[in-house]
């Protein structure tokens, strides 16, 4: 006797229809469907801030997507067994689909999860839903996982078969009746003293028909000058879709597909992926990765606590002109540049000798896109710290990378507009111009903008004491 109980389909960070395993399993079966968000209570780092402002966005439209196709999205808030189980007994559910994830508190609630439906009768089902490749399927010749990320990328191309993704339902049958849904606004995910959020979406269009547009955009022109210039900031040559990936409003295997008519082109580009699949690699195995430092042998690094420094990174005031555009385009758009991502990194850790911890606390609040694995593994990169690290010994030059990466200036003039009028050969070192030069372009250092908070030659110098002294140590 075919089961037509109703079947509970877990979104989280996968707010799609489009190749949805787990939302496709539910169709397949047959029967009502419960469309179910939760804003988990008791889940670690949920979100940060400006994460929190595109997940109200996200959900909006992954709501107005299901009601198109005649569903409805319930939202709930709370823990999430407690809610799937208030569900069950609402609802009379036999079943539960989900995509999994990959930190280690997440796999722990899944399978307590679902241990309890199974233990009351249920079918619980999970799917690889936001990887290519999930952590265990790619090992070493000994078993054990990959530490660098060359070995692991190409093992991992070997052996996968990707597939054709899933299309979206034509038809989304809800449970009928009076199901109980949250709304959206009572979440107050949305700031509104002040409403920095709003101006973040001037640069943004969440939701997954924003992400196909901005692949179908990328793939019709940028991409063919991705491999040469996705290292400029003053060119708009990268994809932009790190905010959907995250969210899951796109699926790594759509993209894969897309690409796959021009394997060259996009080779550069896919590889992108693969440091993401990596990354999850990472976490899955090391599920400290934000807190603890993956090569022990610094952590007896002595960081320095400067508050006042900090505080100056932030808000993009150290004085080196594409460090501050980047930071200001983080403040204002809730996205960064990669390269410049490397930079602003480089410089907190081996500049300011901060914690490279508190930056990536930072990036967790003020990205768009915060992703629990990629954030970490990049920071720790940079870092040193970290697997398939840059060598503690690598500082970016901050200034020599904004003339190399920015030559014309076009970054800096955007987004530190009081240097405008400052000629090239000056606009990534302000401090190097004769007076008349910046009292011609409207600068006084100290006032409308700042001196250097360090200088580069010296602070290079402490850096790599500090770091062999923490070697030393180890």
């Amino acid at each position: 006797m075919t089961d037509t109980s109703p079947s509970i389909v877990w979104f989280r960070d996968d707010r799609r229809l489009s190749d949805h395993p787990a939302l496709h399993a539910a169709v397949e079966r047959g029967g009502p469907l419960v469309l179910l968000f939760v804003l988990e209570d008791d889940a670690d780092r949920v979100h940060g801030g400006a994460r929190g402002v595109w997940l109200h966005h996200s959900l909006a439209a992954l709501a107005a997507d299901i009601e198109d196709r005649g569903g409805r999205l319930a939202l709930r808030r709370g823990p999430a067994a407690d809610v799937i189980d208030a569900l069950v007994e609402e609802t009379g559910a036999g079943a539960l689909f989900f995509n999994r994830r990959y930190h280690e508190p997440d796999r722990k609630r899944e399978a307590a999860i679902q241990e309890r439906l199974r233990e009351r009768g249920l079918s619980v089902e999970s799917f690889k839903g936001n990887l290519l490749v999930e952590p265990w399927e790619v090992e070493t010749k000994s078993g054990t996982p990959y530490r660098v990320f060359t070995p692991f990328w190409r093992r991992a191309k070997e052996g996968m078969d990707v597939g054709e993704p899933l299309p979206a339902p034509d038809r989304l049958d809800s449970v009928g009746g009076n199901l109980g849904s949250d709304d959206l606004d009572d979440w107050e995910l949305l700031p509104t003293d002040p409403d920095w959020g709003s101006k973040m979406m001037d640069h943004h269009t969440p939701g997954e028909a924003g992400a196909k547009a901005r692949l179908a955009d990328f793939l019709d022109g940028p991409i063919e000058d991705y491999a040469k210039g996705r290292d400029r900031p003053d060119k708009d040559l990268t994809s932009k879709l790190s905010p959907h990936f995250a969210h899951g409003e796109i699926s790594p295997r759509a993209v894969w597909d897309a690409c796959k008519d021009n394997e060259y082109t996009s080779r550069k580009f896919l590889t992108e992926i693969g440091w993401r699949e990596f990354s999850y690699t990472l976490l899955y195995y090391n599920p400290q990765l934000a807190t603890r430092n993956f090569a022990d042998g610094y952590d007896a690094m002595a960081w320095d606590h400067d508050e006042q420094a900090f505080e100056a990174w932030t808000k993009g005031r150290t004085g080196y002109p594409f460090v501050d555009a980047g930071m200001r385009q983080l403040w204002a758009t809730g996205w960064m540049h990669n390269r410049v991502r490397m930079v602003v990194a480089s410089f907190l850790i081996k500049h300011l000798m901060i914690d490279w911890r508190d930056g990536e606390d930072w990036f967790w609040d003020t990205l768009l896109e915060a992703d629990l694995a990629s954030n970490a593994a990049s920071w720790q990169w940079v870092a040193g710290t970290g697997a398939d690290a840059a060598p503690y010994f690598r500082v970016f030059n901050p200034f020599g990378q904004g003339e190399k990466f920015d030559p014309n200036g076009d970054y800096v003039r955007r987004w530190v507009p009081e240097l405008k009028d400052l000629p090239d050969a000056y606009i990534h070192q302000p401090w190097m111009a004769p007076e008349d030069v910046l009292a011609d372009a409207g600068v006084s250092l100290g006032e409308t903008y700042p001196e250097p908070i360090v200088e580069h030659g010296a602070a290079r110098e402490r850096v790599l004491a500090a770091y062999k002294e923490a070697r030393a140590a180890a």
